[in-house]
C-alpha cells in the first residue's frame, strides 16, 4: 500500500520551541503517526524571536528526525516561492499541510506554490490563529488582512484541520464558510505519565505560569487576582515564558511591585521542553488564566504531571471540578479566581494528593483516545481520485 507524503510548512519546528503550542502541537503529531505516513516538514533554521541559526542541523537541506520524518531548515533567504515550489516537485506530496494563518513565507507562499503546483489535497491548520482573543492582539492589521483573504478568495477549495467546534465556527466567521472540514483535537506528547505529590500545607502554596508573557495569556490579569488574596495565606507565583511583549510585562512589573507583602512573584524565564514536567512537579498547580487556547498543551503537560490546573474557561479543559482535576472559570468573574486560591491554599495534603490523582486519571484518558488517532489517519489517507 503506498504510504502518503505529506509535505508540512511550519514557521518554528523542534530544536526550537519558544514558539509554543504550535511548535508542540506539529512536534507531536508526526511523532504519533510517522509510522503510518511520511513527513516532510520545512521550517525555519532558527528559534523564535532569534536570528542565529541552530547549530545542531544543517541548514538548507533535509535532516533525518525520526525514521519517517525529514526536516528542511530553511534560511531567511532561501524561504522564497521558488524554493517552496522546488521542494513540492521534488517531493510530490499527495498532500500539503500548512501551520497558521498571517505568515508571509510559511503560510502564504506555501499556498501559492501548493496551488500552482496542483497539489492534490490543501490542508490548512489555523492553529488558534481565528479565535476572537487572538485576532484582537494587532487586530487591524489581522482584520485587514482577513477582509483581503476573503476578497481574492486565497483558501478556495482548500481542506481545514481545526481541533474543535468552536475553532470550525471561527473559520467560518473569518474566512470561508466551504471547504472540507477535518475535526481532530491536538495530539498529546508522548511520554511515561509517572508523577509523585508534592507536600502541602494549609495557607501556603506554590504556582506557576508556563506561557509567554503577552496579553492573549493574561499574565496581568493573573497578578491582579493575587492582589486581592487574602492576607493570612502565603502564595508564591513563579512565571516560565519568553517575554513576547516588552510593554505589556512593563505592566506586569509595576503590578509586581504593589502586590501585598504575604504575595511573592518572580520570572524565572524559559523553560526548555525536556525540563517541563520535573518544573512542573515542584509546584503545587498551574495558574494560566489565559484568554483563549487552541488545545493548551502546557494544560495537559500539568495534569500529566499529576498537578491540578487553575485555568479561565476560554480553553477546551472545561468541568475541571467535576473530574477533580482543577478549576475553570469565567474571566468576567476574577474574584473567583482569586477565591480559588485561597481555597487551594487552604487545603490540607489529604485532599491536595485526591487533586493531584484526579489530574493524572484526566490525562490518562486523554493520552489513551485512539479515537482522535482515527480521525488524522482520515485525514491524511489518500482518497480515490486524488
Amino acid at each position: 500500500m503506498q504510504r502518503t507524503r505529506i509535505l508540512v510548512f511550519i514557521d518554528w519546528f523542534l530544536p526550537g520551541y519558544k514558539a509554543g503550542g504550535p511548535v508542540r502541537s506539529m512536534a507531536n503529531m508526526v511523532e504519533h503517526l510517522e509510522q503510518e505516513f511520511d513527513f516532510f516538514v520545512v521550517t525555519r533554521n532558527t528559534e523564535y524571536l532569534e536570528n542565529t541559526p541552530y547549530n545542531t542541523v544543517t541548514s538548507n537541506s533535509w535532516n533525518s528526525f525520526l525514521n519517517h520524518v525529514r526536516v528542511y531548515y530553511c534560511s531567511e533567504e532561501q524561504a522564497t516561492l521558488k524554493k517552496w515550489i522546488e521542494l513540492i516537485k521534488e517531493i510530490r506530496p499527495h498532500k500539503v499541510y500548512i501551520n497558521g494563518i498571517y505568515s508571509l513565507k510559511f503560510s502564504l507562499l506555501p499556498l501559492w506554490a501548493a496551488k500552482t503546483q496542483k497539489t492534490p489535497e490543501i490542508i490548512v491548520a489555523p492553529r488558534g490563529m481565528l479565535a476572537q482573543s487572538a485576532i484582537n492582539v494587532k487586530s487591524r492589521k489581522k482584520k485587514a488582512f482577513l477582509a483581503m483573504v476573503r476578497m481574492l478568495g486565497l483558501y478556495k477549495d482548500v481542506t481545514w484541520h481545526v481541533t474543535n467546534s468552536k475553532e470550525n465556527e471561527a473559520v467560518n466567521k473569518s474566512i470561508t464558510q466551504r471547504g472540507i472540514r477535518h475535526v481532530a483535537p491536538n495530539l498529546p506528547r508522548k511520554s511515561n505519565t509517572d508523577f509523585s505529590t508534592l507536600g502541602k500545607l494549609s495557607g501556603e502554596l506554590l504556582l506557576c505560569t508556563l506561557a509567554r508573557i503577552a496579553p492573549e495569556k493574561n499574565t496581568l490579569f493573573a497578578l491582579e487576582c493575587l492582589a486581592k488574596v487574602k492576607d493570612d495565606i502565603n502564595v508564591t507565583l513563579h512565571l516560565f515564558g519568553q517575554i513576547y511583549d516588552q510593554a505589556y510585562w512593563d505592566l506586569c512589573c509595576q503590578a509586581i511591585v504593589k502586590l501585598p507583602r504575604h504575595i511573592t512573584v518572580d520570572y524565572k524565564g524559559v523553560v526548555p521542553p525536556e525540563e517541563i514536567s520535573k518544573t512542573i512537579q515542584q509546584y503545587h498547580c498551574l495558574f494560566l488564566p489565559s484568554r483563549g487556547e487552541n488545545f493548551g498543551h502546557v494544560i495537559l503537560e500539568c495534569l500529566m504531571a499529576g498537578r491540578p490546573v487553575i485555568i479561565s474557561d476560554q480553553t477546551p479543559w472545561l468541568e475541571l471540578p467535576k473530574q477533580n482535576a482543577g478549576w475553570d472559570l469565567p474571566l468576567s468573574q476574577p474574584v473567583r479566581f482569586s477565591t480559588t486560591i485561597e481555597q487551594l491554599a487552604l487545603m490540607h495534603q489529604d485532599s491536595f494528593n485526591q487533586l493531584c490523582h484526579g489530574s493524572h486519571a484526566l490525562a490518562e484518558q486523554v493520552n489513551n483516545n485512539q479515537e482522535v488517532l482515527e480521525t488524522y489517519r482520515k485525514m491524511f489517507s489518500i482518497l480515490p481520485g486524488r
